[in-house]
């Protein structure tokens, strides 16, 4: 991955400004952060939480009614703003290089609710007090980025070769698509947020409509991503009876966020080549 700049940082924090991501396990193992060492600190003490939802200007964190978390943060509630004391939650992710990030987000409870239904469990509010460090904005302003490009430009292909796989960090075009539940192997043509073309032999009007899951390799970082969707169609390759290009629909909900993160990758990067080739032409025709 490339250095995110201050410009770049600033832009996910503007963009994205309200926009709450929750945690949910492909979050969680995406950002590789550790449940395990988040924690809510106050007043010289530190109790363990869980994040709940995050955005720039407030987390949600869940706590038990009877731990010492919750006997400090509730009584928070009926202070003024002015009154309220700052409580600091403790993140921890991990760099490429497997190494800790650590850092804290400053904020006041801003409300208290059951969480769930939960006669044990709250869902606590608190909203920053200031703009949250780097290390936050940087991580989750990209998977907010990629969510927003994979609405936005779910259909735009992709077509592979050597330059869109090393902008992918694709290790390689042919690999396997489980079709059926069936391993074949497979060459990939092109791929999108949405779905993908690849090549393998086969009958066309056998694979029409047949449920897949195509396998992919990456690099930086290093990961098999796995992805379910379905045949949506499927036409001869010209000059052969017994090689067809597949083209699959992913299915939504089921795609990885690692996935659409090296889907964005590319996007952003083709972006930014075109900017200074588009001002360059803006330039010759005055």
């Amino acid at each position: 991955m490339g250095v995110t700049t201050s410009q770049q940082l600033t832009k996910y924090y503007d963009l994205f400004r309200d926009t709450e991501i929750p945690f949910t396990k492909d979050v969680i193992l995406t950002l590789k952060m550790d449940p395990r060492q988040v924690y809510i600190k106050c007043n010289g003490g530190q109790w363990p939480c869980i994040v709940n939802s995050t955005s720039f200007q407030l987390a949600r964190i869940i706590v038990g009614i009877k731990g010492g978390a919750f006997q400090e943060l509730s009584q928070e509630v009926k202070k003024t703003e002015d009154q309220k004391r700052v409580f600091q939650i403790r993140f921890c992710f991990y760099d490429a290089n497997n190494q800790p990030i650590n850092f804290f987000v400053s904020g006041k409870v801003d409300a208290i609710a059951t969480y769930m239904q939960s006669k044990d469990l709250v869902i606590v509010t608190l909203k920053f007090t200031q703009r949250p460090p780097d290390d936050l904005i940087e991580p989750v302003g990209r998977l907010l980025e990629a969510n927003a490009n994979a609405l936005r430009r779910k259909e735009e292909r992709i077509s592979i070769n050597a330059d869109s796989m090393r902008k992918l960090s694709l290790t390689k075009e042919e690999t396997f698509v489980m079709i059926d539940e069936v391993p074949r192997k497979c060459i990939v043509r092109d791929l999108s947020f949405s779905g993908a073309k690849v090549i393998l032999l086969g009958v066309e009007k056998f694979l029409t409509n047949k449920s897949t899951v195509l396998k992919l390799d990456f690099e930086d970082p290093v990961e098999k991503i796995s992805i379910a969707g379905t045949i949506v169609s499927a036409d001869l390759v010209e000059g052969r009876k017994d090689i067809v290009a597949a083209s699959i629909s992913f299915e939504e909900a089921k795609i990885p966020l690692a996935y659409k993160l090296h889907i964005n990758n590319f996007v952003t990067a083709v972006r930014k080549n075109q900017l200074p080739q588009q001002g360059e032409q803006a330039q010759s025709q005055k």
